[in-house]
């Protein structure tokens, strides 16, 4: 099944786990899709190398499974039965790369105003959209898929509370000006909040 036809069978389709071979073509892109027409869904990688990007990058989008390349069958049904049980079943390994991977979440969430709801990559597509940039260009700019670019920017105006891409500029301008004075917001903040200043007055 492709990826349009897998997202077509999510949004008419009531299902525990979905099954996701990363010998697919945009297979990163498909998973973010699916989990936002189905996020009651739980999503099964299959074929991870155990690269710590490639799990990351899995893990934000909404993967909760990851089955190595050499798994055995019997790997793959315990994964999919720990996923539809609400559990995450991985290697020693992946489960070392999540653990780094929320530990620096928690470090960069220290270095940012709470009142700002956003991630890094979040607050970069911000500065990028106070640029004036499209979403290809942010696309290429950032070396990922537009489709992703599309759902950070989805997830950006859902957090802030607003429609379009302008307002969630102004609202992160709002929201630095008000930030507590402990904390540096960082450079993409800063970067969002200053062009924001020059292209929204």
């Amino acid at each position: 099944m492709d990826v349009a036809s897998a997202v077509e069978f999510a949004g008419r389709t009531r299902f525990d786990v979905v099954l996701l071979d990363l010998a697919m073509r945009a297979a990163l892109d498909a998973a973010a899709v699916l989990a936002g027409v189905a996020p009651a869904s739980r999503i099964v990688a299959l074929g991870i190398y155990e690269d710590e990007g490639e799990v990351v990058s899995l893990a934000e989008v909404g993967v909760s499974g990851f089955v190595a390349r050499d798994a055995s069958l019997d790997d793959l049904s315990r994964a999919v039965k720990s996923a539809a049980s609400g559990e995450t079943l991985c290697s020693p390994r992946v489960a070392a790369m999540l653990a780094r991977r929320v530990s620096s979440l928690a470090r960069q969430q220290l270095a940012q105003p709470a009142e700002i709801p956003l991630t890094r990559r979040q607050l970069e597509i911000v500065g990028l959209i106070g640029e004036g940039l499209a979403n290809k260009v942010i696309a290429r700019r950032l070396c990922i898929e537009v489709p992703t670019v599309k759902n950070h920017v989805h997830n950006i105006l859902e957090r802030l509370g607003v429609q379009r891409r302008e307002d969630a500029v102004r609202a992160v301008r709002s929201l630095a000006t008000r930030a507590p004075s402990a904390g540096a917001p960082g450079e993409h903040l800063d970067r969002a909040v200053g062009v924001g200043e020059r292209r929204l007055q």
